[in-house]
């Protein structure tokens, strides 16, 4: 019997190793299967294995491909304590923030995989994981070829372009068209209806993929970089000027490791020793999670580094990725967005959400941004129309099922909708209440549950409605429902899938430990999924 030709595998064993082709072969692909590179390759059936490499049939198969650190809501400690032990690539995915967001331009586990076979080496695209993330990266990539360790942000390796607008590596231009507050005079918030015109972008989209944006940084934060470091702002870099640089080309929060490390080659004395013990991730005054690059500066008041060498010191600039809030069956030639603008003050200074404050009130109609589609993990409406779906989404959470309600109206899909929204306050933060009016008044969404949680003395959250209509969403459940969840990783996301086991047992007649089973078969058959951030 011939062997069906397989896709190619790395190479573990040299070819002057005493094997035979076909050994090396099935060697090679163990190797990668213990390395959690098996998904690449069609494993070998035991007949195949025992006739190749006669007596190492009995070796321990490869470990199963389960994560169970990936959990957004778990601290990062907690993930690498189960992830020890384990193959590098296995711990490099543990290291990630398991959102699987797409800004790195990967899901976790692929970018974990990539940063492993060095066919990407850039150590700092994990927006969400941070610096906490950026550097157990790097401490494990020094594991691969530890003379070699790469820089916190060294050149990715060639790779095949991406199609145009495809992704982060290959972006396009599109127009800012609008954006409209969502909230009402008076709302402790600030979210914006975004809309962008795809016009000439050459970019199309689906319900459920999310949309990345390069923004620039605020002005303000960067004409106070160029004060604090007493440079011209037409310094040249390259090709280009400080301001441009810092405009939008490099992040200015939170200030990098290696900022502090530069620091203190230029610093003596006790202010030496703190900039140390900042680079190495240590926090000798306490105010170490609150130190943008203006506020390091700052910091060591009188230094004056070489604006070149501080630029060569920060991270380049990433984009951000929105859930996509509208269906291109109802305006393929622009995509809607819902974002919260995010402005706190830190020692009276006011910071800014880089990329939601620029689409919140820097961009102005008619700007051109550059952008791509990212397209959803698994993130996506039932194939078969009439099936039941349940939405459920707090706050900006809301927005991919907006664009999932126009989808089935437009449709004209039969299976019922359910959405859960929540926010503070009902009368200022009710995000596209005349939409949703309306779609409930004619019968496109079948349940509207909401939850406010300042109207009243007790705080009420989507997790406390659904235990209110629990027999009802088993009911659902059991009439084949896909249950859908986007919001906040850390909170929310968990509370909702705990309130759901809760439902299952109490309803379903099963004890937790089989209500719990019950959701990982549901998310094994793509029957509950998450879009979190």
């Amino acid at each position: 019997m011939s062997i069906a030709p397989r896709p190619p595998i790395p190479s573990f064993i040299p070819e002057n190793a005493p094997f035979t082709v076909e050994q090396r072969t099935w060697l090679n692909g163990l190797f990668a299967g213990l390395f959690g590179l098996q998904e690449s390759i069609t494993p070998l059936s035991p007949a195949e294995a025992a006739r190749l490499v006669p007596g190492l049939i009995d070796l321990p198969a490869p470990e199963a491909d389960d994560a169970p650190w990936h959990d957004p809501a778990m601290a990062l400690a907690d993930r690498m304590t189960l992830a020890a032990g384990k193959p590098l690539p296995r711990r490099m995915m543990a290291a990630m923030a398991q959102q699987d967001c797409g800004q790195c331009g990967y899901n976790c586990k692929d970018y974990a995989a990539k940063l492993f076979d060095k066919s990407e080496t850039r150590l700092t695209l994990c927006v969400p994981g941070g610096k906490d993330t950026a550097r157990m990266l790097k401490q494990l990539y020094a594991e691969l070829e530890p003379a070699t360790a790469p820089v916190a942000e060294a050149p990715a390796a060639p790779r095949a372009a991406a199609p145009a607008g495809r992704s982060r590596d290959n972006p396009v231009y599109a127009t800012f068209l609008s954006r409209r507050r969502l909230n009402k005079p008076g709302s402790e918030k600030e979210t914006w209806h975004i809309e962008i015109d795809l016009r000439d972008s050459g970019l199309d989209f689906e319900v459920g993929d999310s949309f990345g944006i390069f923004p620039a940084n605020e002005p303000s934060l960067v004409e106070g970089v160029i004060a604090a470091l007493g440079a011209p702002p037409d310094f040249p870099i390259g090709d280009r000027t400080l301001r441009e640089v810092l405009s939008d080309g490099v992040s200015l929060s939170p200030a990098p490791d290696m900022l502090f490390q530069l620091i203190s080659y230029i610093t003596g004395g006790e202010r030496k020793a703190k900039a140390k013990a900042l680079a190495e991730g240590k926090d000798p005054d306490g105010d170490a999670g609150t130190l943008d690059v203006l506020a390091a500066l700052h910091k060591f008041p009188g230094i004056r580094p070489d604006p070149e060498a501080v630029i060569e010191c920060l991270d380049a600039l990433q984009p951000r990725v929105y859930s996509i809030s509208s269906s291109p069956k109802m305006a393929a030639d622009r995509v809607a967005l819902t974002v919260d603008a995010v402005r706190y003050e830190v020692d009276k200074r006011m910071r800014f959400g880089v990329c939601s404050t620029f689409l919140g009130s820097r961009v102005a109609p008619g700007d051109r941004l550059r952008v791509y589609v990212q397209k959803a993990h698994g993130f996506a409406l039932p194939a078969d129309p009439a099936k039941p779906v349940i939405m459920i989404g707090p706050g900006t959470g809301i927005a991919p099922f907006r664009a999932f309600l126009q989808e089935r109206q437009a449709v004209k899909a039969p299976g019922r909708n359910w959405l859960f929204f929540g926010h503070q306050h009902r009368d200022l933060d009710f995000f596209y209440e005349e939409e949703l009016t309306a779609m409930r008044a004619a019968g496109l969404l079948t349940r509207l549950t909401l939850a406010w949680s300042r109207d009243a003395g007790e705080k009420i959250y989507v997790q406390h409605r659904m235990r209110e209509v629990g027999r009802d969403l088993w009911s659902w459940m059991n009439d084949g429902a896909y249950i859908y969840v986007c919001g906040d990783a850390l909170r929310m996301a968990k509370d909702v899938e705990a309130a759901l086991i809760e439902i299952v047992a109490q309803h379903g007649g099963v004890s937790p430990a089989d209500a719990r089973d019950f959701v990982v078969d549901l998310k094994s058959k793509g029957r509950y999924q998450a879009d979190v951030y």
